[in-house]
């Protein structure tokens, strides 16, 4: 529902020395839905987020948190944001409770509400026992909870997360995606990483990007499903014409010696209605495989690089 909506971007455009890395992209959040923002390296993954976070103004485009507009109300629109960089912006010399409480301070957290509101996002990242600590003294794995805290310290509606586990351990690795399964409770989050399974674990929607724009923008139980590919193989069957015309059929390509491959309409289960109008036509049946094309595989084919497609075909 647009009421529900924290965050909206239509038509961002950024562009670096006549080069454009990011292209007309639109990105909506819902609350309490978790984005993940997939792409290879260079797909322009964090531009697009240091736009979102206020960070870096874009060529073109309007974002909206929360309904305050970015470029117009900046302050009002980032009290609505929590944004954790790809190097988080923690500062060694610090301990955690000192961190928290410049970060809450520029945050405009009250003075009465700051040391609750630390508390609270240290019991959230799992940081209870570290405030006097120096965070340079920290692991990577409880520096990256540390950069979260920050995040959250001021209660956005939106927090952003570029690669929060890039770098870290299988253990770290496991603890960070908990915690963003936890926040995810009472934030909406985009969580950016170019690490298919981190994705998978934490998200309700998937957004690839390559070469600056969106090629898929998906709940993530449609993208793994992805488009259903049969084989059919008919003894006395028809032209590709009548099986493109048959419903749920959205594409048929004719493999030879009676054999098609088609592709089904998304969300669509039509082996059934197959078989039912291959006797029902005596089109004389002998093969019906069916393939789903998982959501790694659909990455690999949304992302390949020109490069990669003339090597291919060379």
């Amino acid at each position: 529902m647009e009421s529900d909506l924290k965050l909206s971007a239509q038509g961002l455009v950024r562009d670096y020395a006549g080069r454009r890395a990011v292209n007309d992209i639109d990105i909506r959040l819902a609350g309490g839905e978790v984005l993940g923002l997939l792409g290879p390296n260079g797909a322009g993954k964090t531009t697009t987020l240091r736009m979102l976070a206020g960070t870096l103004a874009p060529s073109a485009g309007r974002i909206l948190l929360a309904g305050h507009d970015m470029a117009r109300a900046p302050r009002q629109a980032k009290r609505h944001l929590g944004y954790l960089p790809e190097r988080p912006p923690v500062y060694d010399e610090l301990t955690v409770d000192e961190y928290l409480a410049f970060c809450a301070r520029l945050r405009g957290v009250e003075r009465a509400k700051r040391g609750a509101a630390i508390e609270r996002a240290k019991a959230d990242c799992g940081l209870e026992d570290t405030g006097k600590r120096l965070i340079g003294n920290l692991s990577k794995g409880y520096q990256q909870r540390v950069g979260i805290a920050q995040a959250i310290v001021h209660r956005p509606d939106v927090l952003i997360l570029d690669e929060p586990t890039a770098g870290l351990d299988p253990n770290q690795l496991r603890g960070i995606r908990e915690l963003v399964g936890r926040l995810a409770e009472s934030h909406s989050v985009i969580v950016s990483s170019h690490i298919l399974s981190e994705i998978q674990a934490v998200a309700h929607r998937v957004m690839i990007l390559h070469r600056g724009r969106v090629v898929l923008d998906e709940a993530l139980a449609d993208a793994d499903a992805g488009n259903g590919v049969i084989d059919i193989g008919l003894r006395a069957g028809p032209d590709r014409a009548t099986l493109a015309a048959l419903a749920g059929v959205d594409a048929v390509e004719d493999l030879g010696d009676g054999r098609w491959r088609i592709t089904a309409t998304p969300g669509r289960d039509i082996r059934g209605s197959l078989a039912e109008t291959a006797v029902h036509n005596g089109w004389h049946l002998v093969e019906l495989t069916a393939h789903t094309p998982d959501l790694e595989s659909r990455f690999a084919d949304l992302t390949r690089s020109e490069h990669d497609t003339v090597a291919e075909t060379s």
